[in-house]
């Protein structure tokens, strides 16, 4: 092995490196029954960020509009709590935020049904510490879903 073969087994991380070797780990949702491509496949990550732009844009404006108006560095504080009463609300009626519906995507639990309340609640609030959602299984699946037992599917 030359020394580019190394470097770039070092970038592409352990999954690359594994599969080079022979592993197989499937396609992102398998482990949960789920279709590889088209609607109730697992979301992109790209859709998921946009999604979560948009619903964060949109609480800040009402956090700004209504809660804090002309003072941007407390409506950036309330946009958290609306953002939490916005997910709560539109995940736990319609299985989706705004920018999910924009984007084609919904949330639903593992067994393929809506969340209940109380799994939203939790899924919502660990969005709002934003540190689970940045810890990713090999699904694709942050860590509040998981805790949640929810799954972003496209719609």
């Amino acid at each position: 092995m030359d020394n580019r073969q190394a470097i770039g087994s070092w970038l592409s991380g352990p999954r690359a490196a594994a599969e080079e070797m022979g592993a197989d780990f499937g396609y992102r949702g398998e482990r949960l029954g789920l279709p590889q491509e088209g609607p109730g496949s697992i979301a992109p990550l790209g859709r998921r960020f946009g999604a979560l732009f948009l619903d964060w844009t949109l609480c800040v404006v009402i956090a700004y509009g209504l809660i804090a108006p002309g003072d941007w560095n407390s409506a950036g504080n309330w946009a958290v709590v609306v953002l939490f009463v916005l997910s709560v609300l539109t995940v736990g009626t319609i299985g989706s935020t705004p920018g999910k519906r924009l984007l084609g995507l919904r949330v639903i639990s593992v067994e393929g049904e809506r969340l209940g309340l109380g799994r939203v609640v939790i899924r919502s609030l660990l969005l709002c510490l934003a540190i689970p959602a940045l810890i990713w299984d090999r699904d694709g699946r942050g860590l509040h879903d998981r805790l949640a037992r929810a799954v972003q599917v496209r719609g």
